[in-house]
């Protein structure tokens, strides 16, 4: 049997040839691959979903401020929130939790933790934040937690293959946006979401990230990273939920794919993690560079196509 597929439409037509759902699918494919065994394959999974979970309990149990002083106290404010006010949040207790969880991770990043680069350390709260929340409200096993994270995987196989997973290349679309896909293609297919809702469910979520801008504040993965990663699980969340009601996605995802890479190559350099546009030349942003001593290679200049300037020589 041949489990290889390129594109979401190739992987829809192996989900219904051999009657699979998608994690099952990839798990082949990845067998074929790595010419490994199931039990060593999930085995691998196994391992990545507890660096994931010891991350998120690390930050909540002992919170760390980054070295640069731009993160590390929004974990421990939405776990008081969840604890003492979990009736109260707008996106409810389900979307509180996937922001938390998401939070840790992004945090635990910021402050040299152990983490899963799923699919990037910039966007590796989302997946986590989304798929223990849901997990906990569905009450899934390990095991469905660890299908879903196949199922995240294959779409994460699809774009890396015919797009880009980089925010250097393609913008923070590349990176969340991404990851918002991955993730909801994987809470959908938990939930008992058929392989068509997975995929649309993954469409919807990077439609609406696409043109994302990178423009981290001082080079680092903090600002707008962190935050941005846990507004992105509720969304994630709600985009999983329109394709369970059975609302499509009028572009199939694969031509989505194939507009967050037309829209990676328009993005001008400035905003593809160069730190030389957008959030990162604000007056706050410049003023962290200067406090910590940061500088970034091309600022206050321009090259002759009016972007990034590595072009010009004797740049620190």
């Amino acid at each position: 049997m041949n489990y290889q597929f390129h594109t979401a439409e190739e992987l829809l037509t192996l989900t219904k040839k051999y009657a699979m759902p998608i994690h099952e699918v990839v798990l082949r494919h990845e067998m074929d691959f790595s010419h490994m065994t199931e039990e060593q394959v999930r085995e691998r999974m196994k391992k990545r979903m507890g660096v994931m979970k010891d991350g998120i309990l690390q930050m909540r149990e002992y919170p760390k401020i980054s070295v640069s002083g731009m993160s590390g106290k929004a974990t421990e404010k939405i776990d008081a929130f969840l604890r003492h006010h979990p009736h109260d949040a707008a996106v409810g207790e389900t979307g509180l939790r996937a922001m938390l969880y998401a939070l840790a991770t992004a945090e635990n990043n910021a402050s040299m933790g152990c983490i899963t680069a799923f699919p990037t350390a910039g966007s590796s709260g989302i997946i986590p934040g989304v798929l223990f929340a849901a997990q906990e409200k569905y009450m899934a096993s390990d095991d469905q937690l660890l299908n879903a994270l196949f199922t995240a995987s294959g779409i994460g196989l699809i774009i890396a293959e015919n797009a880009t997973l980089s925010g250097a290349e393609g913008g923070c679309q590349a990176e969340v946006g991404s990851a918002t896909a991955m993730a909801a293609a994987a809470v959908s297919e938990m939930r008992g979401g058929s392989p068509e809702q997975c995929l649309h469910a993954a469409a919807l979520a990077l439609k609406n990230m696409l043109g994302l801008t990178c423009d981290p504040v001082g080079g680092m993965v903090e600002v707008p990273c962190v935050k941005r990663s846990a507004l992105a699980a509720v969304y994630t969340l709600a985009a999983s939920d329109l394709a369970i009601a059975g609302i499509e996605s009028f572009i199939p995802f694969d031509q989505v794919l194939e507009a967050m890479e037309h829209i990676g190559r328009l993005i001008s350099p400035k905003l593809r993690e160069t730190s030389l546009g957008g959030l990162a030349v604000t007056a706050t942003a410049r003023s962290v560079e200067e406090k910590l001593g940061i500088t970034i290679n091309g600022a206050n200049k321009e090259g002759p196509c009016g972007s990034c300037a590595a072009c010009i020589p004797n740049e620190v």
